[in-house]
C-alpha cells in the first residue's frame, strides 16, 4: 500500500480502541498520521504506539479535519452523534456500533465475503455484530458451493463483548465468589463468573432477543439473501475474550463432511482444529490472540440427511471487532475508496 492515510480512532481507550492501535502497527498500516480520541475523562492521557506515546484528546467539532478514516467504537450513541460531523469533513467513518448496519445505504461487510460491497460506500461503512462476522467467515465457503437453505446457532459469548470493564468485572466476582462475598454486578444484570445466562438485550414479542435478531439480519444483508432461514439463541458465559458457536447447517441436498473439511482448510480467515482421537477442537483459550476464526467438529447431522454440524471459536476484539474494521480500511486503500461521499445521516 503506498498511499498514506490519516487515521483517527475514536474510542481510543476501549478494549477494541487499543486492539485497534495494536493491529495498525503489526499490520504496518500506511498511516501519514494518527489522532486518538475519546471521552472528556481520558483527554490528556497518553496511549504507546510503536514506541511513542500518543495524547488522547477529547473529541470536538474540529477533531476529524484533516483525517481521512476514522475507526468509531465508542459505542452507538456516540457515533450518531458524530456521523455527520465526520461525513461532512471529508473522512470514512468505519463504525463498529450497531447504529447504521441495517441502514440500506450503508455496506455492511466482512472482507472475506462482500469485499466489493464497500464500492459504493457513501461515507459510513459498518463493521457487523462480533458473533455475525465470527458465523460469517466460517460458513460463506459453504455457502459459495452450496447455498445454506437454514442456519441454527447457538452462542457462547465473552465478557469481552460488554467491553474491558466487563472483563474485569468477572475476574472480580470469581474473586468474590471464592471469598464467599456477594460478586459485583455493575456491567451485567446477573453474576457471569461460575455462570451464563441468556443475553441481556431486549426481547421482542417473537422472544428474541436484540442481539439474535442481529445475527439474523446481519447475515441476511452480508450475504444478499434476504431470505435465508436463521435462528439464533445467544448466552452470555464466563469466558474473557473469545466467542464461541454451535452451528446447524441445512442445504437442499447433502454435504459431504469430507468436502466441507477440504473447502475450510483452505478458506480465507478460517483455521481448521479438529483431532478426533484427542477429543480436541476450537477451544476459546486457543482462539484468543487469533486473527483467523477456528472451526472444526464438522459432521453429519445426524437427525436429518442434508444437515452438516460444526463448532468455532475466534476472538471478539480481534476478529470480531477491530481486526475487521482495520481489514475494511485496507479494502479501502487498496481500492483507492477513502473519503466521504456525503451519507445521509
Amino acid at each position: 500500500m503506498s498511499q498514506k492515510v490519516r487515521v483517527a480512532i475514536l474510542g481510543a481507550t476501549g478494549a477494541v480502541g487499543t486492539e485497534l492501535l495494536e493491529l495498525l502497527a503489526s499490520r504496518q498500516f500506511p498511516l501519514a498520521s494518527l489522532k486518538l480520541l475519546a471521552s472528556e475523562r481520558s483527554a490528556g492521557k497518553t496511549l504507546d504506539f510503536r514506541g511513542e506515546s500518543l495524547l488522547i484528546e477529547a473529541v470536538n467539532e474540529r477533531s476529524f479535519q484533516d483525517v481521512d478514516i476514522v475507526l468509531a467504537s465508542a459505542g452507538g450513541s456516540t457515533s450518531k452523534a458524530w456521523a455527520k460531523t465526520i461525513v461532512e469533513s471529508g473522512a470514512t467513518m468505519i463504525d463498529n456500533s450497531s447504529a447504521f448496519r441495517m441502514n440500506p445505504e450503508v455496506p455492511l461487510v466482512v472482507p472475506e465475503i462482500n469485499p466489493d460491497s464497500v464500492d459504493n460506500h457513501r461515507g459510513i461503512i459498518a463493521n457487523p455484530n462480533c458473533t455475525t462476522i465470527l458465523l460469517g467467515v466460517a460458513i460463506w465457503p459453504l455457502h459459495q458451493v452450496q447455498a445454506i437453505e437454514r442456519v441454527v446457532v447457538s452462542t457462547y459469548q465473552s465478557a469481552s463483548g460488554a467491553g474491558a470493564r466487563a472483563m474485569e468485572e468477572v475476574k472480580e466476582q470469581a474473586q468474590a465468589i471464592l471469598d464467599n462475598r456477594q460478586p459485583p454486578t455493575n456491567s451485567f444484570p446477573y453474576p457471569l463468573a461460575f455462570n451464563l445466562f441468556p443475553h441481556n438485550t431486549p426481547i421482542n414479542g417473537q422472544g428474541y432477543c436484540e442481539e439474535e435478531m442481529k445475527m439474523v439480519n446481519e447475515t441476511r444483508k452480508i450475504f444478499a439473501c434476504p431470505e435465508l432461514r436463521v435462528s439464533a439463541t445467544c448466552v452470555r458465559v464466563p469466558v474473557l475474550r473469545a466467542h464461541s458457536e454451535s452451528v446447524n447447517l441445512e442445504f437442499s441436498q447433502p454435504f459431504s463432511v469430507v468436502k466441507a473439511r477440504e473447502i475450510l482448510q483452505s478458506a480465507p480467515g478460517v483455521k481448521l482444529v479438529e483431532d478426533w482421537d484427542a477429543n480436541y477442537f476450537p477451544m476459546p483459550i486457543d482462539a484468543t490472540g487469533r486473527d483467523e476464526v477456528l472451526v472444526g467438529r464438522i459432521r453429519q447431522d445426524i437427525s436429518h440427511p442434508n444437515g452438516l454440524e460444526l463448532w468455532l471459536c475466534g476472538d471478539q476484539i480481534r476478529k470480531g471487532a477491530a481486526l475487521n474494521a482495520v481489514q475494511i480500511a485496507e479494502l479501502l486503500v487498496k481500492k483507492n475508496l477513502v473519503g466521504s461521499r456525503l451519507a445521509t445521516v
